[in-house]
């Protein structure tokens, strides 16, 4: 009896001993289990991610101004033309180039004579989706902001709304095409709906990215870089204010909450911000939180455009609003998650309408 039971032992441990996974399958599990491992991180990643940012829609509408194919048409052609300048020489592209993913990349930018404005120029990208506009605010919605640049003497310089009424009035095209997009109006070329038109094409320059892919659920979207960045991004605090649809965009900030900005970006203007609208004290330095969209193309940066280095950029950012150091390979994956944010301009938006009449 105690023979068998040896017997049956030694075959059992035999057994045992052969069912040994080799080193190449030890390997293999140990790779399925990182692989599953870094899976559920990267799931735990999304849903932090989705509690705090949203993807971009379709279109940034506005039922005061509903978007129609007639008004975008109108509004494309409106946004390259260079008559809605005074003498010629600008248009609502030279400063936000559709090319150049809504930005001219200077630190301001030259206006119809020949003088610069007082602020970096934001990119219009997305820019229907912002809560205001303007670095300051000073305009709550894209229909508003439109008109304005058009009437300032720095920038197009016309002298009066009802001056650039008469001039588009008196091009056949632009009569036909305000018809058109606006058939419910007894006299449909008025100034408003000049800054309706761009505003609706303005509600269609909404450019989604990988990023937004990520958010709909493909892990795949971001790479490991990304996604480290995009866990640090949060884990730093950026995401306190660059947070939403736009990673920003719905809020206006104190630009320095520890310390003058100036002593950091070395600006060469004193820039109050909204202090210098309301006069009140506690509002000095209090900019509009910029949208993080495409940032990695929209240089210079800050609402001067006192910075070009995106990692410069973000260095000063996380010292002065969160009071914090970030590592040199810190700041390379917070870099490499912004550039998750980069989408493309629909090719037939970087450009002109083929049918936009010569200049008069």
């Amino acid at each position: 009896m105690n023979k068998l039971l040896l017997v049956s032992f030694l075959i059992t441990l035999f057994f045992a001993c052969s069912q040994e996974p080799s080193e190449e399958e030890k390997a293999q599990q140990a790779a399925a289990q990182a692989r599953a491992d870094e899976k559920a991180a990267d799931e735990a990643l999304l849903e932090k991610a989705r509690s705090l940012f949203k993807a971009l829609p379709a279109v940034a509408t506005n039922p005061a101004n509903p978007v129609s194919n007639e008004k975008v048409e109108l509004g494309h052609m409106l946004y390259f033309d260079t008559r809605l300048s005074l003498t010629g020489k600008n248009s609502c592209n030279s400063c936000h180039d559709l090319a150049k993913w809504g930005v001219d990349n200077e630190a301001t930018s030259l206006g119809d004579a020949g003088k610069r404005g007082g602020r970096n120029s934001p990119s219009s990208l997305n820019a229907a989706l912002h809560s205001v506009q303007f670095w300051d605010g000073r305009a709550s919605d894209v229909e508003e902001q439109a008109g304005m640049p058009i009437l300032n003497p720095v920038e197009m310089a016309i002298p009066s709304k009802d001056f650039l009424v008469r001039k588009l009035k008196g091009i056949p095209m632009y009569a036909e095409m305000f018809k058109k997009a606006f058939p419910n109006d007894s006299d449909p070329l008025t100034y408003q709906n000049i800054q309706n038109a761009i505003a609706a094409f303005e509600r269609k320059l909404i450019v989604p990215s990988r990023f937004d892919t990520f958010l709909g659920g493909d892990l795949k979207a971001l790479s490991r870089n990304e996604k480290d960045g995009l866990n640090l991004f949060i884990e730093t605090g950026c995401a306190t204010c660059h947070n939403g649809a736009l990673l920003g965009g719905t809020m206006l900030q104190k630009f320095g909450v520890h310390g003058d900005y100036r002593d950091f970006t070395k600006s060469k203007v004193d820039d109050i911000g909204l202090m210098a609208i309301s006069k009140k004290e506690f509002e000095k330095d209090v900019f509009k939180v910029p949208s993080l969209r495409n940032i990695e193309k929209t240089w210079p940066y800050f609402h001067d455009g006192s910075i070009s280095d995106l990692g410069e950029a973000v260095d000063i950012m996380a010292k002065l609003q969160l009071n914090k150091e970030v590592t040199k390979d810190e700041n390379q994956l917070i870099v490499a998650f912004l550039g998750s944010l980069t989408g493309i301009v629909p090719a037939e938006y970087q450009k002109a309408p083929a049918n936009l009449a010569p200049l008069n």
